[in-house]
């Protein structure tokens, strides 16, 4: 049913149910098994923002030491001073790389 030809029709015709399925019920059915990947893809994205939102960025930690980080991305950090690493990850222009960058220095600075 992943594939775009194909729909409940294809179940209904392989496997018929016992008791008949409202058409509401069977296109439900089959929205959730053509996006499952998608509906995955974003849980991990939203875990990952979560996990982001926890690490906290110390009031003093100083951007412009941050090696690997671009000079724009060091200014906007530091007239931002994002509270955690979610908030870091919305600056316009930060990119997942300057996001591990960022929190490898934090990780640095703690131990």
């Amino acid at each position: 049913m992943k594939r775009a030809e194909l729909g409940y029709h294809a179940v209904r015709t392989l496997a018929p149910a016992v008791e008949p399925v409202a058409a509401a019920v069977a296109r439900q059915v089959e929205i959730e098994i053509k996006y499952e990947g998608y509906f995955q893809k974003q849980t991990k994205e939203i875990e990952k923002f979560r996990h982001l939102e926890k690490i906290r960025i110390p009031d003093d930690f100083d951007f412009r030491t941050v090696h690997g980080l671009s000079n724009e991305l060091k200014g906007k950090l530091a007239a931002v001073r994002p509270a955690c690493l979610g908030q870091a990850a919305r600056i316009d222009g930060m990119t997942p790389a300057a996001i591990s960058v960022l929190m490898v220095a934090l990780k640095a600075r703690c131990s």
